[in-house]
């Protein structure tokens, strides 16, 4: 189960408006409600980094603002640990492909503060806008699982 909102900036319940003024501290965030036993958290972080550019400071294509930070807020220590280990993982590859340093941020949900949703019209957005937005900015490098590729000596 997935919702859009924002996260990790300092004003309460902003609004769309008010996130892309870049006031409120808050990036774009997608929340995922998963079941590790039936997709692993490694699976969905791969998915993660590879479905947009970790490498670009606060923009993603032509979207550009602190709101588009790439970001991820571990909600368990398990979460934080397995994020920065494949944050190493696939720097390394990223380098082997002369692309840049992974600018990722990783701040704990305790210390990035609540999630707030956005707005309705936001909410499966793809479902509703089938030829809409779909993010444009990839490195086209795969990252690696845990256990495979340069992550497989720290098993």
């Amino acid at each position: 189960s997935t919702a859009v909102g924002y996260m990790g900036g300092y004003t309460p319940n902003p609004t769309y408006e008010e996130v892309c003024t870049a006031k409120t501290g808050h990036a774009e965030t997608v929340r995922v409600l998963f079941t590790p036993e039936k997709l692993p958290l490694e699976q969905l972080l791969q998915a993660f980094f590879e479905s947009h550019d970790p490498t670009s400071l606060n923009r993603q294509g032509g979207d550009i603002g602190t709101q588009y930070r790439s970001a991820i807020f571990p909600t368990t220590q398990a979460q934080e640990d397995l994020a920065r280990k494949m944050i190493a993982g696939y720097q390394e590859v990223l380098s082997q492909h002369g692309k840049g340093e992974i600018v990722t941020e990783v701040v704990p949900t305790l210390s990035a503060g609540p999630f707030f949703p956005a707005e309705d019209y936001h909410q499966q957005y793809l479902d509703k806008n089938p030829d809409g937005y779909q993010c444009h900015s990839r490195t086209g490098v795969a990252c690696p699982l845990p256990g495979s590729g340069p992550l497989a000596h720290e098993k």
